[in-house]
């Protein structure tokens, strides 16, 4: 039997392909990235801020994300209610 991690990771190999990147280049991606996640004010969404470390400083220039427990990201996930948000630069093509 799959636990749900494992069936929510199922659909993740195509979308990969998709998007035309390897498991590898993700992998390093990930090494690179800087993320905060929170609510912007008390009932907001659950928001995702996400960049590449080159763009921290950006991230001290917006407003702080309160603090959003566990439980609240997972169910925000569950429902479909998560903002993201990409800081800093957005590529303008792929290499």
């Amino acid at each position: 039997m799959q636990s749900d991690h494992e069936s929510q990771r199922e659909g993740v190999p195509d979308e990969q392909e998709r998007a035309g990147a390897s498991a590898e280049h993700l992998e390093h991606l990930a090494g690179s990235l800087l993320w905060r996640i929170g609510r912007p004010f008390e009932d907001g969404p659950v928001t995702v801020r996400v960049g590449l470390a080159s763009a921290a400083p950006l991230f001290a220039e917006l407003p702080r994300l309160r603090a959003a427990t566990d439980q609240e990201v997972e169910a925000a996930v569950r429902s479909g209610d998560v903002q993201v948000e990409w800081v800093g630069p957005r590529a303008t093509g792929r290499s």
